[in-house]
């Protein structure tokens, strides 16, 4: 983690979270997708109140949650892989291998680029090819325990678990672009174009902070 004083990130929204486990968390546009291990559930939450106006079934659970215009994408299975769910029905209508076979991948987000992805062991960033999974790019990033990853606007935003805090990193090149402070312990991980949103796993919350927050 960088040296020295790291800021704590204010918040502006805190919400219930509906079951015990809180793994993955993504945006379609209108709501809030999370994913539940223990629950092995799915839900969609009205951002607005946290209600939950959806909710299915998923057995595969393990990790982060991604949207890509159509379908949710669940880090589940073992090995861990990306599993492809329609959202209308809950049915699961593809997997896509993460290659080698592991249980690295922590974190996940769609972009029209492709597939952002954050591995542990060692932390690394990749960008993969939504089609082949093959890496595009792949930049060492910081922290030992990775949590979830978004995109924003060229940023991409990681969560460390065990540290407390959301980490930046430019898309482009992987510098490093700043690192916030965050209340409980963050998972899941979106963007919904204005607001950072995190999983509390400690407090059992959906969080929301401002981009700018995160920016060194």
């Amino acid at each position: 983690m960088p040296a020295g004083k790291i800021e704590t990130a204010p918040i502006v929204t805190t919400l219930p979270g509906p079951a015990g486990y809180m793994c993955g968390l993504t945006f379609d546009g209108t709501l809030l997708w999370h994913s539940d291990q223990d629950a092995e559930r799915v839900f969609a939450i009205d951002p607005a109140d946290g209600s939950v106006v959806n909710e299915f079934g998923c057995t595969m659970v393990r990790a982060d949650l991604a949207h890509n215009g159509r379908l949710l994408c669940q880090v589940g299975g073992r090995p861990k892989r990306v599993v492809l769910i329609d959202p209308a029905t809950g049915a699961v209508v593809g997997e896509k291998p993460v290659l080698p076979s592991s249980g690295r991948l922590t974190g996940l987000e769609s972009s029209a680029a492709g597939f952002w992805m954050i591995l542990r062991g060692p932390t690394t960033v990749e960008l993969r090819d939504p089609q082949t999974m093959e890496v595009i790019k792949a930049f060492p990033a910081l922290g030992e325990s990775p949590s979830g990853l978004t995109y924003a606007d060229g940023v991409i935003v990681y969560g460390d678990y065990d540290d407390a805090v959301l980490h930046a990193m430019d898309s482009s090149t992987g510098a490093h672009l700043g690192t916030v402070a965050v209340p409980g312990r963050p998972t899941g991980i979106t963007w919904d174009g204005r607001h950072l949103w995190y999983c509390d796993f400690a407090a059992r919350s959906f969080r929301a902070t401002e981009l700018g927050s995160v920016l060194a």
